[in-house]
């Protein structure tokens, strides 16, 4: 056991080892970060896009309402 502790000591204090665990955690860094932008970005369309739907249907209730309020209107001239 002890020799597997020390095998373990010799190959971790290796540059070589220190460099490429620097890399591997570097990767896996920005890795999150990508996925975490692109997640932010998408629910910021998705937002946009659901304000723009969420517009487009009241408007087109804001006309329906003003159609019907012609309606009457014009039935109280006649």
């Amino acid at each position: 056991m002890v020799q597997a502790v020390e095998a373990y000591k010799s190959v971790t204090a290796t540059e070589e080892f220190r460099n490429l665990e620097w890399l591997r955690m570097k990767t896996a860094h920005d890795e999150a970060s990508a996925i975490g932008n692109a997640e932010r970005r998408g629910e910021r369309r998705g937002e946009a896009r659901g304000e723009a739907r969420a517009n487009k249907r009241w408007q087109a209730e804001v006309e329906r309402l003003r159609q019907r309020i012609a309606i009457l209107e014009s039935g109280q001239n006649s």
